[in-house]
């Protein structure tokens, strides 16, 4: 671990009020006890609290582990800036683009970068005409992560129902083409790719039960491709998350079907829990949880929003 961080106070915001509260808590537990392990004073504030940004310390590194709407949208990182507080991570911009997942596709297709077509849907859609047009669909909440509000269809009947059921997020709602195939990600750090990593759920889809809470989801890490086929991953991988913006650290989603590689999303404050997969990838890269915690400080603290 460097010096830079063994000497810094360090303020872990973890919890929050999204749908990914208790992963966030999870995240936040796991790299506080990290740090403090390593002798580093840490400080630890779930943000569920109200006016939580006046228990933060003078002069600290903030952490953040806030997944999902509040924490990796952008709000915190507004409200970090203002205060004049350095943080981990991607900054406003990044953030509220890598978030929104419509958003982030747009300027993939704009840099003909590949993912899957789209249509944004809601109780006034001609759903029939949807399936008509996209086939099978994956049906996204187009502002939440860990798989919240995610369902597959392939008919109307069943679109509706998914329908229903993400609109309990209450964001925009997209309808997503179905891509079959092997699912991968890469995770993003300091401007190189890690060694990918092949996700073979036991369910249908790797849904929030099995990111978090079957076990039962197989891990291959270093990811069983080709060297050719994992470099252009890699690449294809760094490229959509410098394209959304996104900075220091992150992971990008993706799909490998009929037709090649295509693009689902970024995240920009991945999980690190005992399932989570950033810490799985450096792990392949030799790199110890803590070396992860130091490169995202150091690569954090080069930006020019921090202070």
């Amino acid at each position: 671990m460097s010096p830079d961080l063994q000497r810094t106070h360090v303020t872990v915001l973890m919890g929050g009020t999204s749908a990914e509260r208790e992963v966030s808590l999870k995240s936040g537990a796991a790299v506080a006890n990290a740090l403090t392990l390593e002798g580093v004073q840490v400080t630890r504030i779930d943000t569920a609290v109200p006016n939580w940004h006046q228990d933060l310390p003078s002069d600290t590194f903030v952490f953040n582990l806030l997944h999902g709407a509040g924490g990796e949208d952008g709000h915190v990182q507004g409200l970090l800036e203002t205060l004049g507080v350095a943080y981990s991570g991607s900054g406003v911009l990044g953030s509220a683009l890598s978030m929104d997942k419509v958003k982030t596709k747009q300027v993939w297709k704009s840099l003909d970068l590949p993912t899957p077509a789209f249509e944004i849907i809601d109780e006034h859609s001609d759903l029939a005409a949807v399936i008509a047009r996209l086939n099978s669909v994956f049906v996204k909440p187009i502002s939440e992560g860990s798989s919240v509000g995610m369902a597959v269809a392939s008919d109307a009947e069943s679109l509706g129902v998914a329908l229903i059921h993400a609109q309990k997020s209450g964001v925009p709602v997209m309808a997503e083409q179905f891509v079959r195939g092997d699912e991968y990600t890469v995770a993003i750090l300091r401007g190189r790719s890690l060694p990918p990593i092949k996700i073979t759920p036991e369910s249908a889809f790797y849904d929030y039960q099995a990111k978090y809470v079957s076990g039962t989801t197989r891990f291959e890490c270093p990811a069983p491709l080709s060297v050719d086929e994992t470099q252009a991953l890699q690449a294809l991988a760094y490229a959509a998350f410098v394209a959304s913006g996104a900075e220091v650290w992150g992971r990008v989603d993706m799909i490998r079907g009929a037709d090649g590689w295509q693009l689902l999303e970024v995240n920009t404050v991945p999980g690190m829990t005992e399932h989570s997969l950033v810490p799985k990838a450096a792990e392949a890269a030799e790199l110890r949880f803590i070396d992860l915690l130091d490169e995202i400080y150091l690569g954090s603290r080069e930006l020019r929003y921090v202070a």
